[in-house]
């Protein structure tokens, strides 16, 4: 990415626009955690629910790959705009296809082609108006408003049925907010366009760029971003038959989770991000990993269980967050754009992938053996945190 167009000053009406429209876009991704009770009430179960979820998997790696090259060719903003449209499709999709079935599963193919574009460009945009030094701030602020859409996908279906309306009108008005997003974005596109704030087209992802991102320390926030999204992935997915399973509300896990990672990333990531990322990311690895055994444990104590998802919220959120800004300013030189496009891929890949095993987990083996594969999981991102301090510690001495 060109220096000069990274180290422009952010337009706070620029910014704005991708925020609101983050948010309003990732409804639509939020509204998908509810995806179990509609399969429930259609007469399938986790299993299946899993398969549609994960169905997204293919089209999101196809179009996260081909991202670059459709904002090589329209603008990434525009492309987003674009996007919009794929994910209105599938919110209706949920909404009306009365099957749980292969209709459903289409569906998800459709979602994937939404999301998967949207999460891709929504970090190169920022990375392109913002200056290398206050990426992870911007970073944070833009997954803070997408994570506030998806939090209240499902808090909107808590909402709809507590009003005895059926859970379709959540993903109805996932529909009309994926509109409505999708023309922010494309009212960014002409407002970049007449301030004369053109891109650069080196967005597209090949093989060599792979291989060059790859063999750099970017690769370890991408391997953690894949695992984090297979945690994020697994509990939130099912979390509405993990709720049921111990007599919750399974909004209070979602209210706890997006209130302490919305907070945390607009007033505790201005502070961590001035802090040492590798020991950030040790005290954030940990309180994720510690979330994890609270569920494990909980049994009826629905405080509790606010606090596991509050904790899960702190520390995945900010992990995230830290990491997004690792991959964009440990990438090679000139490598920035390909870095965050295979940051994306990894995440998406985890959090659509792993709830097709998550599902089949637990309905062989049980709710808590898919939590224990989960705790295995956060361990794993702890590990490679502990090698990165040790082989920084190894080369300074």
């Amino acid at each position: 990415m060109s220096d000069s167009i990274a180290r422009k000053k952010v337009d706070g009406g620029e910014f704005a626009a991708l925020c609101i429209g983050g948010f309003l876009l990732s409804i639509a991704y939020g509204v998908t955690f509810l995806i179990p009770v509609l399969v429930g009430q259609r007469g399938g179960d986790e299993a299946l629910a899993g398969l549609i979820i994960s169905a997204a998997t293919v089209s999101t790696v196809i179009l996260v790959i081909l991202s670059g090259h459709i904002a090589d060719a329209i603008g990434p903003a525009r492309a987003v705009a674009v996007s919009g449209l794929f994910l209105a499709a599938s919110a209706l999709g949920f909404a009306v296809v009365p099957s749980a079935g292969l209709s459903l599963m289409t569906v998800g193919f459709i979602l994937g082609i939404g999301w998967g574009t949207f999460y891709a460009l929504g970090p190169i945009l920022v990375a392109a108006i913002v200056e290398p030094e206050h990426r992870i701030r911007f970073f944070a602020l833009l997954s803070g408003s997408m994570m506030s859409g998806i939090g209240a996908g499902p808090i909107i279906g808590r909402i709809a049925t507590g009003w005895s309306m059926p859970v379709e009108a959540a993903f109805a008005f996932a529909f009309l907010a994926s509109l409505a997003g999708g023309a922010l974005y494309l009212l960014l596109h002409i407002r970049l366009t007449n301030a004369g704030k053109i891109l650069p087209h080196v967005n597209k992802i090949s093989f060599g760029s792979a291989r060059e991102v790859i063999g750099s320390r970017a690769v370890y926030s991408i391997i953690m971003v894949g695992i984090g999204g297979a945690i994020f992935g697994g509990l939130s997915s099912f979390q509405t038959s993990y709720a049921k399973a111990h007599g919750f509300d399974y909004s209070l896990f979602f209210i706890g989770f997006m209130s302490a990672a919305i907070l945390s990333r607009l007033f505790v990531a201005g502070y961590v991000v001035k802090k040492d990322p590798l020991y950030s990311l040790l005290v954030l690895t940990s309180l994720t990993l510690a979330s994890i055994v609270l569920f494990l444990m909980l049994t009826s104590n629905q405080l509790a269980y606010l606090g596991g998802a509050a904790m899960l919220g702190v520390g995945y959120g900010l992990t995230y967050s830290v990491i997004n800004g690792l991959a964009a300013n440990e990438a090679p030189t000139g490598f920035m754009p390909q870095s965050l496009l295979l940051f994306s891929l990894a995440y998406m890949i985890g959090v659509f992938g792993f709830p097709l095993v998550a599902g089949n987990l637990i309905v062989s083996s049980g709710i808590q053996t898919m939590l224990c594969v989960l705790l295995l999981l956060a361990v794993l991102n702890l590990a490679i945190v502990l090698f990165r301090l040790a082989h920084r510690a190894t080369r300074q001495s």
